[in-house]
C-alpha cells in the first residue's frame, strides 16, 4: 500500500516536471511524458538500485536542446529524429560500457566543474523562460542575445500572461513550503487548465500548448538521414558522459543514505536500456534524476514498485487524459521551467568549493560564465577540459612523504621537509601518486634535492612504492637514471611495497637486474630494520 500511494504522488508531481524538461529540450510536450512511461519501467526492471528514479533531466534535456538548436529547428523532424538518435545511441553506448567496464569514464567530470555548469545551465535555463512567462515573443539562444531580445519586447507584455505566471509561482511556492509531498505544480497545471477551458485564454492573448497526441508511444527504429554529424557526435558524447556521470554519483549518494546494497555496473545496463527504448519510443534522452529520486523518497518509495506504479499511472493519462493538456497555458510550463532553473543554481555548492578549495572555486566559475556566455556546448567542452585538468595537477604535483618518529615514537608520514631523516643516513620517501610520464621528472628531482640537502650525507634512500601500482616507459628510464645517480653519490636506492604487476614490469624492462634483488623489501619495517642491522655490524 505504501509503494502504491508513494507511485500516485511520483506520478502527480512528475508529469508537469518531464512537460517542463520537454520544453527546456525543444521536444513536444507528450514527449517528456513518454520518459516516464517505457524509460522508466524499464529502468526500474534491470536495475540494482532501490532508489534511484530515472526520466528527463533538466542537465541533459538543456545540453541537448543548446548543440541540436544550432543545427535544426526545434520541434522540426529533423530535430525530433536527431532527438531520438541521440538517445537511442547513447542508450547502446551505455551497454558497451557496462559490457566492457568502462563506467569509470564519468569518474572524470568533476564534481567542481559539474557544479560550475549545472549552475550556468540553470541561469540560461530561467532566463530562457521571462519571455514566454511575461508573453513577449524572445529570438536569442544564448544568453546574451536571450536577454537583449526580452529587453526590447517588454514594451508588448501580456498582462494576464505575467498575471498566470506570477500566481503559478506563488502556489507552487506555497505549497513547497506547506510540504514537498504537495503536487504544488500539479496543482498550477490543474488550475490554469480549468481556467483556460472556462475563460477561453486564447481570445484573452494567453497562447496555449495546443493539441496533445493521446495514445501508447509508437515504437519505430530512429533513422540517420540528413543529420549534421558533427552536432550529433558532440550531442551523444555529452549527454553520454553528464548520463554516466551524475546517475552514479545520484545512486551512490542514496545507496549511503539508504544503507543500500549498489551494483553500478548493473544501473549502467538500466540506463542503456532505458535510453534505447525512450530513443524507439519517440522520446529523448532519459538520466537518473538527484530531484526525482529524493521526490520518491519524500513520497514514501522504498523500492523500484512504486516507480512501477508511476509508469501505469501515466499510461492511463497519455491513452485517456491529453485532451486537457491542450488549453494549458504556456505561461505555466514557463514558470515551472523558470523555478526547475533556479534549483540548478548551486549556490550551496559554490560557497562549499570557495572555502575549502579556492583554486578550483575558480574553475567552477569559468565554467559557468562559459556556459552562460558561450552556451551549452561549449560548457561541456571546458567542463572536460577542467575536468581532465584537475585529474592531472593532482597526479602531477602530488603531496609526497617522508617517514618519521613522531613525538610519541611512532612511526609516521610528514610532508618532505628537506634535512629531516628518518634515522641518521636513511630517509623513507613515498610518492603519493600512480608515477607516469607527467610527473616521472618530479620524482628524481626530489629524490636528488632530498639527498643534496643532507648532513650528514646520506646512506640509504628507501623509495616507498606503495603508492603507485604501474608505471610507464618514461617512469622506468627515470628510475634506471636515478640509480645511476645516487651509485655516483654513494647513496644505496631500496625499494618496498612493490606489487606484484610493478615487479613484473620491472623484470621486463630490465630494472630488476640495475636495482639487485638484494636492495628489494616486502615491507618498510623489513627495509629499516636491514639498515640498522647493516650498521651494527
Amino acid at each position: 500500500m505504501p509503494e502504491l500511494i508513494a507511485g500516485i504522488v511520483m506520478a502527480a508531481i512528475f508529469i508537469p516536471e518531464v512537460m517542463g524538461y520537454a520544453k527546456i529540450a525543444g521536444m513536444p510536450i507528450i514527449t517528456g511524458i513518454y520518459t516516464i512511461l517505457l524509460p522508466m519501467a524499464v529502468f526500474a526492471v534491470f536495475c540494482s538500485s532501490r532508489h534511484l528514479i530515472v526520466g528527463a533531466d533538466s542537465a541533459t534535456a538543456a545540453i541537448m536542446f543548446g548543440i541540436l538548436v544550432t543545427v535544426a529547428t526545434p520541434g522540426s523532424p529533423l530535430y525530433l529524429s536527431m532527438a531520438f538518435v541521440v538517445a537511442f545511441i547513447c542508450g547502446m553506448l551505455l551497454i558497451i560500457a557496462r559490457i566492457g567496464g568502462f563506467g569509470f569514464i564519468g569518474d572524470f567530470l568533476s564534481r567542481t566543474a559539474l557544479v560550475g555548469f549545472l549552475t550556468g545551465v540553470g541561469i540560461q535555463i530561467a532566463i530562457g523562460q521571462l519571455a514566454g512567462m511575461f508573453g513577449v515573443n524572445s529570438t536569442g539562444i544564448d544568453t546574451i542575445p536571450n536577454i537583449i531580445s526580452f529587453a526590447t519586447s517588454l514594451p508588448e507584455t501580456s498582462i494576464f500572461t505575467l498575471m498566470i505566471s506570477i500566481l503559478v509561482l506563488v502556489v507552487i511556492l506555497i505549497f513547497r513550503r506547506i510540504s514537498p509531498k504537495l503536487p504544488g505544480a500539479l496543482i498550477a497545471v490543474v488550475g490554469t487548465i480549468i481556467a483556460s477551458f472556462m475563460f477561453n485564454f486564447t481570445n484573452m492573448g494567453v497562447s496555449v500548448v495546443g493539441a496533445v497526441p493521446s495514445g501508447f508511444p509508437t515504437l519505430t527504429l530512429p533513422y540517420l538521414t540528413m543529420m549534421d554529424p558533427y552536432a550529433l557526435t558532440t550531442a551523444i558524447f555529452a549527454c553520454f558522459i553528464v548520463i554516466i556521470a551524475q546517475s552514479a554519483a545520484t545512486s551512490r549518494a542514496y545507496s549511503l543514505k539508504c544503507s543500500d546494497e549498489l551494483d553500478e555496473n548493473q544501473d549502467i545496463l538500466g540506463l542503456g536500456l532505458a535510453n534505447v527504448v525512450a530513443g524507439l519510443s519517440g522520446s529523448f534522452v532519459v538520466n537518473g534524476s538527484p530531484t526525482k529520486t529524493q521526490i520518491a523518497l519524500n513520497s514514501g518509495a522504498r523500492s523500484q514498485l512504486a516507480t512501477l506504479v508511476t509508469a501505469a499511472i501515466v499510461l492511463i493519462v497519455v491513452i485517456f487524459f491529453t485532451k486537457p493538456i491542450s488549453f494549458l497555458p504556456n505561461a505555466t510550463l514557463a514558470s515551472i521551467v523558470f523555478l526547475i532553473g533556479l534549483e540548478m543554481v548551486d549556490i550551496t555548492s559554490l560557497k562549499a568549493i570557495y572555502r575549502e578549495m579556492p583554486a578550483e572555486f575558480v574553475l567552477a566559475i569559468i565554467t559557468l560564465i562559459t556556459v552562460v556566455l558561450a552556451g551549452v556546448l561549449w560548457g561541456v567542452i571546458v567542463s572536460v577540459i577542467i575536468s581532465l585538468l584537475l585529474h592531472l595537477s593532482h597526479s602531477y604535483r602530488p603531496n609526497n612523504s617522508i617517514l618519521i618518529r613522531n613525538e610519541k615514537g611512532e612511526w609516521a608520514y610528514i610532508p618532505v621537509i628537506l634535512g629531516v631523516y628518518t634515522e641518521e643516513g636513511l630517509i623513507v620517501y613515498r610518492f603519493n601518486r600512480d608515477l607516469y610520464y607527467a610527473n616521472a621528472e618530479k620524482l628524481m628531482k626530489e629524490v636528488i634535492k632530498i639527498v643534496k640537502k643532507s648532513d650528514p650525507p646520506l646512506e640509504w634512500l628507501i623509495l616507498d612504492s606503495g603508492g603507485f601500482t604501474s608505471v610507464d616507459y618514461t617512469s622506468v628510464h627515470m628510475l634506471k637514471e636515478l640509480k645511476a645517480k645516487l651509485d655516483e653519490m654513494n647513496v644505496v636506492l631500496v625499494m618496498t611495497t612493490v606489487f606484484p604487476s610493478l615487479r613484473r614490469q620491472f623484470e621486463r624492462s630490465g630494472f630488476m637486474k640495475i636495482l639487485g634483488e638484494e636492495n628489494l623489501y616486502g615491507g618498510v619495517n623489513d627495509a629499516i630494520r636491514a639498515f640498522e642491522n647493516r650498521k651494527s655490524n
